[in-house]
């Protein structure tokens, strides 16, 4: 008989989340499982994930922002809708459908005759209170995540940083399991044809890019204002910023601050950016926090030589100086310097994206995380 699992998540856009959600529910047995997706504002991960012929179940009152009287409702739904689908487990994802679902799932455990006990399982993709707040805003915030943590059967942290971090917090060790996360193969555009796709007007023979979300967490603010000085100094080089978010109109403002209009792209959304990788000569990932990004597993697969803020799991991925660059979060210097090492020296950059390239293959594979999963299920 199938077990029938339930994911939930808390927005419906196609953030790394929304990615990992995607990828189980569309590659796990369906033989052996039944699957639906239920999840709050947003349409594109509902959009891909009918072109799969996956369920999908819309909650209006789910979203990102707190209010009490929208959460009460989301609540209300979540708690609804998880009784009539009587799911045999409900996976969790974010911060907001975490909580909300698992104290919903723990009521109906309790209150329900023994032919009804859900298992839960939250993925923690990253910890809010890394995020640059108040003191008070990371101790409740951390708070709710324990919260949600004791209230779920078992926790996948994607990170052995976001594992260790949660960890310090009481009564929760026991309940965490690390699942790394883990891409499959890509069928990459060559070169010139995703440069065409992207934006046949830019004609500079060196493009640093990204794939990120425009947001604030990203940390693209600091990628520009070490780019400013790059210019100058290689003119044949332009960034090139893949994707789409609420922070465009503060980075155009940075853009054209800084004189880079003619040289910082925002391209906005693509659909299956990854695909388009190849256009760039080095990708650059300066974050002010992360879980364990998808977007350096891709650019790796793609043979790229990376750049990344040494944060989150990210460390887990790229060695310094061997498969990769390392910065310190928010070092403008430090970015500056080594985009100025990797333009200079072809060579390395082969090197680099070779290298990562092997590693990914090998240790963070989709395939490994799905059977891992499936084994917690």
């Amino acid at each position: 008989m199938k077990k029938k699992i339930l994911y939930i998540i808390t927005k419906g856009n196609f953030g790394g989340a929304q990615r990992y959600v995607f990828d189980l529910a569309s590659n796990i047995s369906k033989e052996d499982f039944d699957v639906s997706v239920a999840m709050g504002e947003g349409t594109s991960l509902s959009e891909k994930l009918k072109e799969k012929n996956i369920r999908t179940l819309s909650i209006p009152a789910l979203k990102r922002d707190v209010n009490i009287f929208s959460d009460i409702s989301a609540f209300l739904a979540l708690y609804s809708l998880i009784q009539q689908e009587r799911p045999d487990i409900v996976h969790l994802n974010s911060s907001k459908a975490g909580l909300l679902g698992a104290l919903a799932v723990r009521i109906l455990n309790l209150l329900k005759t023994n032919d009804f006990k859900l298992k839960t399982i939250f993925t923690g993709h990253g910890w809010a209170f890394n995020e640059d707040r108040s003191l008070l805003s990371k101790a409740v915030l951390a708070s709710l995540h324990t919260i949600t943590i004791l209230l779920s059967h078992k926790t996948i942290a994607v990170s052995k940083k976001i594992a260790e971090q949660i960890s310090k917090f009481p009564f929760v060790k026991n309940k965490i399991i690390l699942i790394h996360n883990g891409t499959g193969s890509i069928v990459f555009l060559e070169k010139e044809a995703a440069r065409k796709e992207i934006a046949s007007t830019i004609r500079a023979p060196l493009w640093i890019g990204t794939t990120s979300e425009l947001h604030t967490t990203k940390g693209l603010d600091f990628l520009i204002k070490a780019f400013g000085s790059v210019s100058t100094a290689h003119p044949e080089a332009e960034l090139v910023i893949i994707g789409e978010g609420h922070e465009r109109k503060k980075l155009e403002a940075l853009i054209e601050e800084k004189n880079l209009t003619a040289k910082v792209h925002l391209v906005g959304f693509k659909a299956d950016a990854a695909r388009l990788l190849k256009a760039f000569d080095i990708f650059t990932l300066t974050s002010r926090s992360e879980g364990l990004p998808y977007s350096i597993l891709e650019a790796g697969l793609a043979e790229l030589p990376v750049i990344a803020s040494r944060v989150g799991g990210i460390p887990e991925v790229i060695e310094q100086k061997r498969n990769g660059v390392l910065v310190e979060v928010g070092n403008i210097a430090d970015i500056e310097y080594s985009l100025l090492e990797l333009l200079s020296n072809e060579m390395k950059r082969m090197t680099l994206g070779k290298a990562l390239k092997a590693d990914v293959e090998e240790k963070f594979s989709f395939q490994q995380m799905l059977e891992e999963t499936v084994e917690l299920y």
